[in-house]
């Protein structure tokens, strides 16, 4: 399941996305900063953090919790 967690510089919700990660001890994802990339920017600018299953298309967005992260991991 190759993971994507789109997120910003300086985003303390970011942060809090990733101490649930860390928490649930997710499977190895990459994070991808939206900063500076005007079509990441416009996708998701307003929603960051966000888990992406790239296999799949399905997201995640903040705010989620472990339960809900689990719950995605799963599907």
């Amino acid at each position: 399941m190759p993971l994507i967690l789109y997120q910003r510089d300086d985003c303390h919700l970011c942060d809090l996305a990733l101490e649930v990660l860390a928490t649930v001890r997710a499977p190895e994802f990459e994070s991808v900063f939206i900063d500076d990339d005007e079509t990441l920017e416009t996708a998701y600018g307003t929603r960051v953090p966000v888990l992406r299953d790239d296999t799949d298309g399905r997201e995640l967005e903040w705010p989620f919790d472990a339960a809900r992260l689990r719950a995605f991991l799963a599907s």
